[in-house]
């Protein structure tokens, strides 16, 4: 009964370290946005708390005999929620270490004591995993310095913005690369970890261009990444309240994006006007209001910029600012006018921002990626010049307040022929200015190919906005 027992036991807490770890994970392991950001604060009552407090309880009871059912029924249930989840959890490097020491603290508390303890081996192997992770932290990083200080050739152009950062990334080392070599961060890997990475990992030692995306969730995050890399060159593109939750304030937001200036090898900064800064430094050259007659449709966007008419094969109006921002930076490394527009003619999208796609005879805009007030009804317009049946699959914003979703949902309210919603975030908001008749609601994303092939037809424009894990 003994070897049953603790069996169970260390099955138990394997099964609240896999749940902690994971909803770690997808908050980037801070505890706070875990216990006072979590945007399905339930999950965190009904996987951690109540199981916890039955298996406590029942041993507390000394009815441990019935710990066993205890530990089936959140096996489900974890399993059921596990089903579900369009993120789970990756079993990196950090996340094998913290179920190691939890392991190893869970036995060695258990053979010492003799005592079935659930919290303090928790609470030990995620203090023990956040000090090993902080010790090889700084290691990769020496090694990141390190790399960089003995590559002086090397033109490190940084990036930042509330909207659009991967987007201008992407554009400025396209238009670029018709004169460099050129490497940028990948994907969406904008924080000083993933660009540690990927600086000791893939940065290609022939690189003559360097282009890095800086993102932030809270203040010297922008710091800590410009002082690493020490951009030569900056750009600081539309400033507005994403992730406004953590910073409270467009001032705070401005502050901390400002801080990509702070490298000590700055030659140039371009910063967008909607950063509403008076910068007395020569080197910082304002920008937004030089572009003129933007036009744009579902072929792409034109627009005039210091005297100079340039088209490209983007979707949205707001993509004018982006590749303003690129072109700036391609005048000022050299890049001739010839070979701008060249490369405007062939530049290529970011996948799932504003992408469109034809299938099956429908229109379909992939903008899931576009997180933000200003791109979502840019979307909406951009969508409203098309003739035929329209079509909008949206969770709404997140980590905002909710003036902004009502604003999003009576835009969509205004443009589309149908409004489905996806999650329960915001549907609320929508219900309330949505009209009924042309609103949906899909619970469960597993179910959109099914959903689609009744609810569409050919002929139809369907605009993915925004996209949201499961977990929002």
């Amino acid at each position: 009964m003994e070897i049953l027992n603790f069996s169970v036991y260390i099955l138990f807490i394997l099964a609240l370290g896999y749940y902690f770890i994971t909803t770690a994970q997808w908050y980037s392991y801070k505890l706070n946005r875990i216990i006072f950001h979590h945007t399905k604060p339930m999950w965190n009552i009904f996987y951690f708390l109540v199981p916890f407090a039955a298996y406590e309880s029942l041993s507390f009871a000394k009815l441990n005999i019935y710990q066993g059912g205890v530990l089936a029924i959140y096996l489900v249930a974890l399993f059921l929620w596990y089903k579900k989840l369009d993120k789970p959890l990756v079993f990196t490097g950090r996340v094998k270490r913290f179920f190691a020491l939890l392991i190893i603290f869970t036995l060695a508390l258990y053979f010492a004591t003799k005592t079935t303890f659930l919290f303090i081996p928790l609470i030990l192997a995620w203090f023990g995993s956040v000090l090993i992770e902080k010790i090889m932290f700084n290691k990769y990083k020496d090694m990141a310095q390190e790399k960089l200080e003995a590559r002086d050739d090397l033109i490190v152009v940084g990036v930042t913005a509330s909207y659009g950062k991967t987007s201008m990334k992407n554009f400025i080392a396209q238009l670029l690369s018709k004169k460099y070599n050129v490497y940028a961060t990948p994907r969406s890997v904008n924080t000083l970890g993933g660009i540690i990475k990927d600086i000791n990992q893939d940065l290609p030692n022939d690189a003559q261009v360097y282009v890095v995306e800086m993102g932030a969730r809270e203040r010297r995050d922008i710091y800590d990444i410009a002082t690493l890399v020490n951009p030569h060159y900056v750009v600081v593109g539309t400033i507005g309240p994403a992730h406004i939750e953590y910073f409270k304030s467009l001032e705070n937001i401005r502050n901390t994006k400002m801080e990509i200036i702070k490298s000590n090898r700055l030659k140039r900064a371009w910063v967008h006007i909607s950063a509403n800064v008076k910068s007395t430094n020569p080197k910082v050259e304002l920008f937004g209001h030089d572009i003129k007659d933007i036009k744009s449709t579902l072929d792409g966007v034109c627009f005039e910029l210091d005297n100079n008419y340039y088209c490209a094969n983007i979707l949205g109006d707001f993509n004018a600012i982006n590749l303003a921002a690129a072109i700036k930076v391609a005048k000022e490394l050299g890049v001739s006018q010839e070979d701008i527009k060249e490369a405007l003619q062939n530049i290529k999208p970011v996948e799932h921002r504003l992408q469109k796609i034809e299938a099956g005879g429908k229109v379909i805009i992939d903008d899931s990626f576009n997180g933000n007030i200003d791109g979502m009804l840019s979307s909406f317009e951009l969508a409203s010049t098309y003739d035929g049946r329209k079509v909008v699959i949206t969770p709404g914003l997140v980590e905002v307040d909710d003036k902004l979703n009502e604003q999003v949902a009576k835009k969509a309210n205004e443009v589309f022929d149908l409004v489905v919603v996806t999650g329960e975030l915001n549907y609320n908001i929508f219900k309330n200015s949505v009209d009924n008749s042309k609103l949906m609601h899909l619970k469960d994303k597993s179910q959109f190919e099914s959903f689609l092939a009744k609810n569409t037809k050919a002929g139809d424009l369907i605009l993915f906005a925004n996209d949201a894990p499961s977990f929002v």
